[in-house]
């Protein structure tokens, strides 16, 4: 059930707000659990074959977690009760990792295992749970702050709540329970505010907009370079460019159109979710790009990969080490296969280049070079650049396809502008039509304000003006609505880009 149809919008939605704050009046523990069990529902809807297998997770996990709470806070055999924690901690990351493993990664083993040693091994067709490495993460980081941080959860609804509450469930971000665990307890949590709700629509309304009108208006200048290039195609100067800023833009306004509309729904609940993003293309830095472009996985990367394995606490040569494991590991997490690898191994090479540059130059340098308008655009350009490229690993379905692209983009001979594009032509688009999407993208992502600053004013507005709140309101609801039937109106309708990872 997607976001941008019918069915979640005028369905399932008002449905599951109504039965939540109906319920709420008379108990607030079965209203958490109203919002529980509606939220397998929604993935019961996508994966009803799998929905058991997202239920056994949260049972094992609940399960580990207390027994890591069980053993941590023993004061009278302290060794011991560490040593049984860490053991719990351990047992419970590795069976989650075994799960990811086995249902993510098993065939990209069986079929590399197959390439190198000739042979024909075969376990069929492994299915891909929606969402499986979102709900995993988040509960690996439940279990690693139960053993670190003491965190501890009696509530199994509530614990259940934070796992499965479906405008995060499918496509992030990445949860901690200590941001969410104290919201499902507040009483307040569960009394309708119309200053929330009005807000919270017009979040999930620009959410809608960007997934429906920029993202999937772009797209097809994407797939039409990129699809060919990975069947064998090579897409000249012209078209290489314009396929990957449209992916570029695609990818930006699909994922934090799904964020804006999970932010947007949960404030309707009265429930706060991290921003995951703070225009990470206005960066001027790789590091500064990671510190903005999908926040909640950049910091569970930060705190649960670079620093569990020493960070930069052991010397430069280990930091560069870290560094290169966490990107590659990133990489990996967002695919089975070598082009999300290399992706982040890239990824990992700039953040050396990065690191050793400001190295060299030093903190005095580096503040003066900060303070120069011509430095700081010099370094966007170049941070912009570096990223768009590593895009090209990212989309593509195979290295062939992405070094296709990459030649074209990087041709010393490239075709007129003005001349036939065969890519494009076969797919029936028009290259400045295309260039003219990249722009206004372009404008958008470098010089409006964002979604996070729009949603702050909003509510603030909402808050102080009750007029103010229903026109906000009233516009929402009907952006909402028109753009509902736009996208029913068409003759599919795409899933967001993340749901494949």
């Amino acid at each position: 059930m997607l976001f941008t149809t019918v069915p979640f919008a005028l369905l399932f939605l008002p449905v599951v707000l109504i039965g939540f704050y109906t319920i709420a009046n008379f108990s607030v523990y079965g209203a958490a659990a109203w919002l529980f069990a509606v939220s397998l529902f929604f993935y019961g809807y996508w994966m009803p074959e799998l929905t058991l297998l997202l239920a056994a997770s949260i049972c094992g996990n609940y399960l580990i977690g207390t027994q890591i709470a069980k053993f941590r806070p023993d004061p009278l055999n302290g060794r011991l009760s560490k040593r049984s924690a860490r053991s719990w901690m351990i047992t419970g990351i590795a069976a989650n990792l075994a799960l990811l493993a086995y249902f993510k990664y098993a065939n990209f083993f069986i079929d590399n295992l197959n390439l190198v040693l000739a042979t024909h091994l075969d376990i069929g067709k492994v299915v891909l749970p929606i969402g499986i490495s979102f709900f995993t993460f988040t509960q690996i980081a439940f279990l690693a702050d139960s053993y670190q941080k003491g965190t501890r959860e009696y509530n199994f609804i509530h614990y259940g709540l934070f796992v499965t509450y479906f405008p995060h469930l499918i496509a992030g971000p990445v949860l901690h329970h200590a941001q969410m665990m104290p919201q499902f307890q507040q009483n307040a949590t569960y009394q309708f505010n119309s200053a929330n709700f009005a807000g919270g629509l017009l979040i999930f309304a620009l959410g809608l907009f960007k997934k429906i009108v920029l993202a999937d208006g772009v797209s097809p200048y994407a797939d039409a370079v990129f699809k060919p290039s990975d069947a064998g195609m090579s897409p000249d100067f012209w078209e290489a460019w314009l396929g990957t800023m449209a992916y570029t833009f695609q990818l930006y306004f699909d994922f934090s159109g799904y964020s804006d509309m999970a932010i947007g729904l949960s404030w309707m609940f009265n429930i706060r979710l991290p921003f995951n993003f703070d225009s990470p293309y206005r960066a001027t830095s790789i590091s500064d790009f990671w510190r903005r472009w999908h926040i909640s996985l950049s910091n569970f990367l930060r705190d649960y990969l670079y620093i569990a394995m020493g960070g930069n606490r052991f010397g430069s040569t280990r930091r560069y080490v870290n560094l290169m494991a966490t990107m590659v590991l990133g990489g990996l997490w967002h695919g089975a296969g070598w082009p999300f690898i290399i992706w982040g191994f890239l990824h990992g090479c700039y953040l050396w280049i990065n690191h050793g540059f400001r190295t060299i130059c030093g903190p005095k340098i580096m503040a003066q070079l900060d303070q120069s308008r011509a430095y700081s655009l010099f370094a966007w350009a170049l941070t912009m650049l570096a990223v768009v490229v590593a895009w090209v690993l990212f989309r593509s379905q195979t290295l062939a396809g992405a070094g296709r692209v990459l030649a074209g983009m990087f041709n010393q001979n490239p075709a007129l502008a003005g001349g036939i594009h065969p890519l494009l032509w076969n797919a029936g688009l028009q290259p400045v039509v295309g260039f003219g999407w990249c722009c206004a993208l372009a404008a958008m992502a470098f010089m409006m304000p964002n979604s996070n600053l729009i949603g702050r004013k909003a509510l603030a507005l909402c808050q102080a003006h009750g007029r103010t709140k229903a026109v906000i309101g009233g516009v929402a609801l009907a952006m909402v609505g028109f753009l509902i039937l736009l996208n029913t109106a068409r003759d599919s309708v795409s899933a967001f880009i993340y749901f494949n990872f």
